[in-house]
């Protein structure tokens, strides 16, 4: 793979420590995060405070997974899933793999649905308009390889922070009252928080592995920890702004379909709505070039093994025939509606053959390894 090596010259501390933790979240925070609908469905109903313990688990449960894909992935020498995969699974491999495709068909579809929705409701385009720009998006950058799909996650990120720090801004402003009353009462949480925090975190950990590509940074043991400690607090921090906002309208907001539009038109800024659904767009566009990355580096992968190079127009086409495949044919053909009939034993699957797996025979063979000598600080 022609940008899989290292590069030649020390990665910064932002590489080795800060941009597997953006890339993370760039592959998690996809629609459903953006517009708030996941935070309501996981988070709300245990409550104000319940629902920051919730997040709490999913957090602690996405950085300790984190840090065991880390340091295995170094062991391991793994740059794409089916490396690390290989390394943890031997033939059984295969079955992420399998896995993994019917989860992308999902997710892209789902991607393509909501940005062709994104262009109807904002600019009054046509839906395909909106699917196709996020096409083209997708495949132009995936189509330079792990330096223009690391310069998207970084950039992205600054908008994506700015953005939801601006909505926390506009919100205690307009409704703090309301915030404050949702935690000002005692601290009761429902039963079920732990459960929330549990299947969130479960349902997006799948990311960890995705990422592996943004990994060649690391220099040491040391950076994968940090790196992967980092990662959990990353990801949620933006849910964490957009769930205390929503706590100022429980529980009606939990009923939204989409709980973003329900506190935009309470904020009093309207042309703060543009600029949330650019940001929708933006997260859409980082968690289809992450999936859609994945894909690229395991195919450069077997190439190189072959000692042939995936080039950039071989990546932007092989991109452009997946998304067209998930965006547009697998909805025509019933296979969405088919895929996500089992999205959650899709999920239990993942499940069983990564994170069970990884911590306990990946961390055993973690723990067993032989001693090397000490790494560079």
């Amino acid at each position: 793979m022609s940008d899989a090596a290292p590069d030649a010259i020390r990665p910064s501390r932002f590489q080795r420590l800060v941009l597997p933790g953006l890339a993370f979240k760039a592959v998690v925070i996809g629609g459903g995060y953006a517009t708030g609908r996941e935070i309501a469905e996981f988070f709300l109903p245990a409550g104000a405070w319940g629902g920051l313990a919730a997040m709490a688990l999913a957090t602690a449960i996405w950085s300790a997974v984190c840090v065991a894909t880390f340091l295995f992935a170094r062991m391991a020498a793994a740059r794409d899933y089916r490396g690390f995969f290989q390394a943890l699974l031997g033939r059984g491999w295969v079955v992420f793999e399998f896995a993994y495709m019917l989860f992308v068909v999902l997710v892209l579809a789902v991607f393509g649905a909501a940005a062709g929705e994104i262009g109807h409701a904002t600019l009054g385009l046509p839906r395909l308009a909106g699917t196709a720009a996020l096409m083209a998006c997708i495949a132009t950058v995936a189509a330079f390889g792990n330096h223009s799909v690391e310069r998207l996650f970084a950039w992205v990120s600054i908008l994506l922070y700015g953005v939801y720090i601006l909505f926390a801004i506009f919100a205690l402003s307009a409704f703090g009252d309301r915030i404050g009353t949702a935690f000002a009462g005692p601290v009761t949480m429902s039963t079920d928080w732990a459960g929330g925090g549990l299947t969130y975190a479960g349902y997006n950990i799948v990311g960890a592995v995705i990422i592996l590509p943004v990994l060649r940074h690391l220099t040491s043991d040391r950076d994968a920890v940090v790196a992967g400690l980092a990662a959990g607090p990353l990801a949620m921090l933006p849910a964490l702004v957009f769930f205390v906002c929503m706590t100022g309208f429980m529980p009606a907001i939990a009923g939204e379909a989409l709980p973003s539009d329900y506190l935009l038109a309470r904020l009093g800024h309207p042309w703060f709505r543009y600029l949330f659904q650019l940001m929708i767009f933006a997260a859409l566009l980082e968690s289809g070039t992450g999936a859609v990355h994945a894909i690229n580096e395991r195919v450069a992968g077997a190439w190189h093994a072959r000692g042939r190079t995936l080039t950039p127009v071989q990546r932007g086409a092989g991109a452009l025939v997946l998304l067209a495949l998930c965006m547009l044919a697998a909805e025509r053909v019933g296979l969405v509606a088919l895929i996500a009939g089992g999205y959650r034993l899709l999920a239990w699957v993942v499940l069983a053959v990564y994170v069970v797996p990884l911590m306990t025979l990946g961390v055993w063979r973690l723990l067993h390894r032989p001693s090397r000598p000490p790494e560079p600080a």
